[in-house]
């Protein structure tokens, strides 16, 4: 391994930095051509019927605009893998915000006037929109989302806590989140010579191809998908979205290139949420905080177009050790949007609960916090059994303490003031799973002895080119500048999505194979290079296949220092700092960024964000930045990630962990404890605003 500054575990500056504050990166958008038409869609305005009629006269008579798709013109499609893709195809309207049509016209503002000028009458039908815990609705899927039993059990647990001297039950609820990545979602689409070429804002375009091929019914080989730049998802970009289709549909209709980008206001409807929970955790322990007995209990909505179960009990199985365990999830299908993915989905909103519910413990026994997590520590995966190929959950409790100054701490609720300030310290503990997908990628020796590393990896702001030539130029031992790293393109070697924290553990062990290919080749090489240069590919498919006989995760620790304003009820967040264990970092410049990003998201999680729905509209009523708040810059004065040196030789290549989502999971549980501890008073509902703060306060 190279010894360069630029090696594996430099603090390397991101590649692309300087072609995105200049202007010169190009997002799915930028990539207009002359003759370019553009898409405005028409979403559906009730929340479950039938259209009845549409009229498009007058929007066909506004100048400019090209031509109006509805299901009675837009080309047929075959089913797709995903049902919200089927856009166009019949009368039917699901959730309000479906697309019910689509404009085309010459410029951006003829598709707006147009797409207001489209008339349509529907056929309503009663709709519900409303999560409760007593829904008659529910029921127990048979999985949650990533393949995790819906239902986990181990020994008796009601018994156990009806047994238990010390007991916590207690509900906790979260609204809908928005992913709202910095970039809209938007596609710009254009068929030549029977190929279709689309630049799509997506955290995977050999996905994206995928599901274009399938619904389109066409050879995957006849689409190439371009996602060069990305401007962030969070999960919202994972899977192959409407706009996409639409474009494609609307290129191949009229014959010229296509852009669609959606505006902000119709994101909500469109390209997914999390979904909101109603949790009800109940732990049972001795008067020593020993667990004997957790139970965690999952409520949430799908919609009526497909099941998408949020798998927020899923972390009860991994963190704390008990004889007794119930974790179990339950679902019923409303007429909402389709939920999916955002960032650390399930831990991120379960962890919530059951860190919230471990603080209540600790203040029924009078024990420290972080002690009490201390004295739950398993010695395996509680619901496996199998061994953890590490876990340094414990030394990032008191490492982080020590860092934050926890000792100081008075455990006493309400103690501090500072004039008309209440102040208040928490923690929570953090976990997220180790993933890793089937991966290729090609490495080229050229004679001048630069080098070309291709994957076929997205680089959605988190600094995956940076880190990925890092990885090939420490194999090959080289300085970074030698290495071309080309990405973002479904004709380079098949990749994953950038999800589940497991991009660079994916595309980073294809790239290390290719690249220690390529080394070995060289050396048997004798004389010059050809003029071509020597090309290897490699594919990780023999190496994800095997079952780890380890249980893989990443933990942190959390520590949140809160000043609440008594005569307000606004709570501000002076200090966070995380504590992480997540293998190797391989770059600590874009490392500490994820870190840190995570951490805000959650601090947003914790005060700022919430969607609700609209009982007689039947929408998201939080659906813009008007009114969907994420925290500024103002809000996170002084935000701290640290790391302790972890070796694990059960992961990849590169002894990683995904770091992109644990930054989320346990922040807003450490800021609700946290205010808990400044003001004494315990709620149970996310976001923490001033209007349920002041009733309690003095």
């Amino acid at each position: 391994m190279s010894d360069s500054p630029h090696a594996l575990g430099a603090p390397v500056v991101r590649r692309d930095g300087r072609d995105k504050i200049t202007g010169a990166a190009r997002y799915a958008a930028e990539h207009t051509t002359p003759g370019s038409l553009y898409g405005w869609i028409v979403p559906a305005t009730v929340a479950s019927g039938r259209i009845t009629a549409i009229r498009t006269a007058d929007a066909l008579a506004v100048p400019g605009v090209r031509t109006v798709l509805t299901h009675h013109n837009a080309p047929r499609l075959k089913e797709p893998d995903d049902p919200i893709l089927a856009v166009l195809q019949d009368d039917r309207v699901p959730h309000r915000g479906w697309p019910v049509a689509l404009v085309v016209a010459e410029s951006l503002e003829s598709a707006r006037a147009g797409a207001e000028a489209v008339h349509v009458e529907y056929a309503t039908t009663g709709h519900d929109v409303v999560l409760t815990a007593g829904h008659p609705g529910l029921y127990t899927p048979e999985e949650a989302n990533g393949g995790h039993p819906a239902l986990r059990e181990r020994g008796d647990t009601l018994s156990a806590f009806d047994a238990a001297p010390v007991r916590i039950d207690a509900t906790y609820a979260l609204r809908g989140l928005h992913n709202h990545p910095m970039e809209p979602h938007a596609s710009t689409a254009r068929w030549a010579d029977g190929h279709l070429t689309v630049h799509d804002s997506s955290q995977g375009s050999t996905a994206v191809r995928d599901g274009l091929a399938q619904a389109l019914g066409i050879d995957r080989d006849t689409v190439t998908v371009i996602s060069e730049h990305v401007g962030g998802g969070f999960g919202s970009k994972g899977t192959p979205r409407p706009q996409a289709v639409l474009a494609a549909m609307a290129a191949r209709h009229t014959g010229c290139p296509v852009q669609l980008a959606l505006v902000r206001r119709s994101m909500a409807a469109v390209v997914g949420h999390r979904a909101p929970t109603l949790q009800r955790v109940r732990l049972g322990s001795d008067r020593e905080g020993v667990l004997t007995t957790v139970s965690h209990e999952i409520v949430t909505h799908t919609s009526r177009i497909k099941e998408f179960v949020e798998q927020a009990a899923v972390p009860a199985r991994v963190m704390y050790a008990s004889p007794h365990s119930r974790t179990e999830h339950r679902v019923v299908a409303l007429d909402v949007p389709s939920p999916s993915w955002m960032r650390a989905p399930g831990e991120a909103s379960g962890m919530y609960a059951l860190e919230s519910a471990m603080d209540e413990l600790a203040c029924a026994l009078g024990i420290d916090p972080v002690e009490l997590r201390l004295r739950n520590e398993p010695r395996t995966e509680p619901d496996s059994g199998r061994p953890f190929s590490s876990r340094n959950l414990a030394a990032c409790l008191t490492e982080g303490a020590r860092r934050f100054g926890w000792a100081d701490r008075d455990p006493q609720p309400a103690a501090r003031e500072e004039g008309p300030w209440l102040l208040g310290t928490g923690v929570a503990s953090a976990t997220y799973p180790v993933l890793v997908s089937r991966s290729a990628a090609s490495a080229q020796a050229a004679p001048d002895g630069t080098y070309r590393v291709g994957v076929n990896a997205t680089d959605i702001g988190t600094g995956a080119r940076t880190v990925l030539a890092q990885i090939a130029a420490s194999v090959l031992d080289t300085r970074l500048e030698n290495v071309t790293l080309d990405i973002g393109s479904s004709d380079l070697p098949v990749a994953p999505v950038a999800g589940g924290s497991a991009g660079t553990a994916s595309w980073g062990s294809a790239v290390h194979k290719a690249t220690g290919a390529l080394v070995r080749r060289l050396a048997e090489h004798t004389g010059p290079l050809p003029p071509e240069g020597i090309t290897v590919t490699a594919d990780t498919g023999e190496e994800t296949a095997q079952e780890s006989p380890y249980a893989r995760h990443a933990f942190g620790a959390h520590f949140a220092e809160v000043a609440v304003d008594s005569l307000t009820g606004e709570v501000r967040v002076r200090r966070l700092l995380g504590m992480y264990a997540a293998g190797r970092i391989l770059n600590p410049r874009t490392a500490r960024s994820q870190f840190i990003g995570g951490m805000v998201m959650g601090l947003g999680m914790a005060l700022t964000e919430g969607s609700t729905m609209d009982p007689a509209f039947g929408d998201f009523t939080e659906s813009d930045l008007a009114s969907y708040h994420v925290p500024s810059c103002a809000d996170v004065p002084d935000v701290q990630a640290h790391w302790i040196d972890e070796h694990d030789p059960h992961l990849n290549p590169m002894g990683s962990k995904g770091i992109g989502e644990i930054g989320i999971v346990g922040t807003a549980a450490a800021i609700g404890n946290a205010v808990r501890h400044a003001t004494g008073a315990r709620l149970r509902e996310l976001p923490l605003t001033p209007d349920k703060l002041l009733p309690y306060l003095p």
